[in-house]
């Protein structure tokens, strides 16, 4: 699921909230916290984005086999992406 960019604004401003209120930590500026967070949340998600992109890439070379071994892609898109993520330290 994709989010906009004013959803993942919202979500660096709801965690810091609650981390706050928690006192799970002190911030001195909130308004950085908050800008710093969501450029993190952006930058995971154009990693994730590189990665759909790369699975892509591989499976187009072997659509042919794909097809003749009656293949779901989702399933192998999903194998291939799972792994890829492991071995690129990609949290999904």
């Amino acid at each position: 699921m994709r989010l906009s960019k004013i959803q993942i604004e919202h979500m660096a401003f709801t965690i810091v909230r609650h981390m706050l209120k928690d006192e799970k930590i002190i911030a001195d500026d909130r308004k950085k916290l908050i800008e710093e967070i969501n450029h993190i949340i952006m930058e995971e998600f154009i990693k994730e984005d590189q990665l759909d992109q790369e699975v892509r890439e591989i499976l187009s070379d072997y659509m042919e086999k794909i097809r003749e071994k009656n293949i779901e892609y989702q399933t192998m898109f999903r194998m291939i992406k799972t792994k890829l993520a492991k071995e690129k330290n990609i949290i999904l």
